[in-house]
């Protein structure tokens, strides 16, 4: 298994040096889009103050959480450093500290924020091809194993699935946007009066 995740590694990254007019496009993807995500996250919670796209937030925050939470533990279990401090001519395009790579952080954070907002509207697939597009990007900057990946990949979609759909997590949700609610009227209602 260890080879078929080198091997594989390998040949995604090889394509950064034989396609490298494609690097600036995925050095983007690998290292802003997280923020952009959540920058969008701050956009849809304050665009039009609509419940279900703040619930959508919500939801989106909370399987986050959970999701990173999950992947800490599956690092007690399983760990290996990124592809460029174990291998031999890893071509490496964006700077990484050291550490245990499994499960990549950025493919679990992506995928927490995407599969709920896919969820939530599934008529827009773009949503999982933007998470598949940044998680491809990992690979090929040379940061991350496609088992990292792949194991954040899936953390994230179950934990989005079980945050989406089971009633007690939306009951947490629908409270704690009540909650928000709550403040920002007695707020907004203080500093109109």
């Amino acid at each position: 298994m260890r080879g078929f995740n080198e091997d594989l590694l390998r040949w995604v990254n090889q394509l950064s040096i034989d396609h490298g007019y494609l690097n600036p496009i995925f050095i983007g993807l690998a290292e802003y889009t997280v923020l952009l995500a959540a920058l969008l996250c701050l956009f849809v919670w304050f665009q039009n103050r609509s419940r279900y796209n703040r619930a959508m937030v919500l939801s989106a925050g909370l399987t986050f959480i959970l999701a990173e939470l999950l992947g800490k533990v599956a690092r007690l279990f399983y760990s290996n450093q990124q592809p460029f401090a174990e291998l031999n001519q890893v071509n490496l395009l964006i700077e990484k500290e050291v550490n245990n790579s499994f499960p990549s952080d950025h493919t679990i954070f992506i995928f927490s924020i995407c599969m709920v907002f896919w969820l939530f509207h599934k008529r827009h697939i773009y949503w999982l091809f933007i998470a598949c597009a940044v998680g491809f990007s990992r690979i090929w900057v040379g940061v991350h194993y496609p088992f990292d990946v792949l194991a954040g990949a899936v953390i994230a979609c179950l934990t989005a699935v079980t945050v989406v759909y089971w009633p007690l997590s939306q009951k947490g949700v629908s409270l704690l946007l009540s909650g928000y609610e709550w403040v920002e009227q007695k707020w907004i209602g203080e500093r109109t009066k």
